[in-house]
């Protein structure tokens, strides 16, 4: 009979973010630098919304037309009666997508650590596709976690759209590829988002909008400071900036002190000079090649790859390969 509810939520009680403790290591370690998980409390959230709709920010968008015109080839590639483990699926709109194309998928497995956000959104989704049995774990899915072996599906697929795998440093890519690769083991497969790299121009303008939308974002990891952990902080002292390295192929944000000044925060004192620098985020850019490499060399076999007709965006299908 079909399901209409969650056939199960699973709480790993992941650790809970240590805001203040991340901040001091960052602000002590030369040269300055904040975590990016910081960016996404609500009004993160939000802002990185508007960012998606942007018309500079491609990916977003790039990614959602591939998926639509190439969702029954990437369904044919995944096969019937699939399991679909999708990490960090935040509201579950981009999945739906791959669900509609699929030839009666068995069951969908959810992964997020926002606990009370990831039961919301897998409910209205099991309410949407009563066929499939819609579970959700909540946890950090940059740590190990053990998947169910009891759960419908022929072979298990994940999903990892968003080029939210950039944000990995190509190490930690490798270690979190492995770690899939040992949920679907072999024969399972890996549908994934990769940006790739392009003209410097393109990324400029992707990450430097003239709206001022990811400035904006990218201040608000102040704004959390001064609010949640009573920091003394001149936001407008800081600016916005983005800028791509070449040599690692990756955009890196930065928030840029404006002045010499100083942000008192946990009864520490971090002195800055004008021009100096807080890092906030890393965005790689992969060439098909380099990122099936990276697949390989994590455990995976490259199968198919999509691409826009302007070679903006990539989305490659992997399988598992026999030990």
């Amino acid at each position: 009979m079909p399901r209409s509810e969650l056939a199960s939520f699973t709480d790993l009680s992941p650790a809970e973010d240590d805001f203040l403790g991340d901040v001091i290591a960052g602000l002590s370690a030369s040269p300055k630098s904040l975590p990016c998980k910081y960016f996404y409390d609500e009004r993160g959230s939000k802002l990185f919304e508007q960012i998606c709709a942007l018309p500079e920010y491609y990916p977003t968008r790039t990614e959602t037309l591939l998926m639509r015109e190439k969702a029954p080839e990437m369904a044919a590639a995944v096969g019937a009666d699939a399991l679909i483990l999708e990490y960090g699926c935040g509201s579950i709109e981009k999945v739906r997508v791959l669900l509609d194309a699929l030839d009666q998928p068995a069951s969908y497995v959810a992964v997020d650590i926002s606990r009370e956000h990831l039961r919301a959104a897998a409910e209205v989704l099991a309410g949407d596709y009563p066929s499939v049995d819609v579970h959700a774990i909540c946890a950090d899915f940059s740590q190990p976690f053990e998947i169910s072996a009891n759960l419908p599906g022929r072979r298990k697929m994940a999903f990892f759209p968003g080029s939210t795998i950039g944000n990995f440093e190509p190490s930690e890519a490798k270690a979190f590829l492995t770690l899939i690769a040992d949920h679907v083991g072999v024969g399972g497969g890996l549908l994934i988002g990769a940006d790739r790299k392009k003209d410097e121009a393109i990324l400029h303008a992707a990450y430097n909008d003239r709206a001022g939308v990811t400035a904006a974002f990218n201040l608000n990891l102040l704004s959390r400071m001064k609010n949640e952990l009573d920091a003394i902080v001149d936001i407008d002292g800081f600016a916005h900036d983005a800028r791509y390295n070449a040599v690692d192929g990756r955009i890196e944000m930065y928030l840029v002190s404006q002045s010499d000044q100083s942000i008192n925060v946990g009864g520490r004192k971090f002195s800055f000079a004008a021009g100096e620098t807080i890092h906030t985020e890393n965005s790689h850019k992969y060439e098909i090649e380099e990122f099936q490499a990276l697949g390989r060399a994590a455990g995976f076999e490259p199968k198919t790859v999509w691409s826009d007709q302007d070679d903006l965006f990539s989305v490659h299908y992997f399988e598992k390969n026999a030990d």
